[in-house]
């Protein structure tokens, strides 16, 4: 699996956890950063991570912010990306199962550590039900096409 990897200043220790647990597991990745903790803006990495994984350069996006809710709204901005904000394993079976959520979005705050990489596994290992979700999902799609553009 290819995942692209992008965080704020909030997210910068969460996401070396995550590197950790996806050379493990052993995926590829790719970090489009932050790499620093001086203050940064979370769109200018969601925007790029949810790019890439829209036009199937990556399977999956996994993006942290303080809350994970910055990181979430930029990256709905994005064609064809469902993001899905997650705090529990429960939220991230769910996100693929019922939504085939293609980004995960994490707190880099207020949500233990071991939580997230669980999170991030179950997201990881999760596949889309199809049926009944396949038919919401082409209603999400038909409101995409009204008002996003790439």
């Amino acid at each position: 699996m290819r995942i692209a990897l992008g965080n704020d200043h909030r997210g910068l220790k969460v996401k070396m956890a995550i590197v950790n647990l996806l050379e493990g597991l052993g995926h590829d990745y790719y970090d489009f950063g932050s790499n620093g903790t001086e203050s940064v803006d979370y769109p200018d990495f969601a925007r790029p991570v949810g790019k890439a994984v829209s036009v199937g350069e990556f399977d999956y996006g996994i993006l942290i912010c303080s809350t994970g809710i910055g990181m979430c709204i930029a990256a709905n901005k994005v064609k064809g990306i469902r993001a899905a904000l997650c705090h529990s394993v429960h939220d991230a079976v769910r996100s693929r199962q019922h939504n085939d959520a293609n980004v995960l979005c994490l707190a880099g705050e207020g949500v233990e550590l071991n939580t997230n990489l669980e999170i991030v596994k179950a997201f990881l290992a999760t596949t889309f039900e199809g049926g009944r979700h396949e038919r919401r999902l082409e209603k999400v799609r038909a409101i995409e096409s009204e008002y996003l553009d790439t």
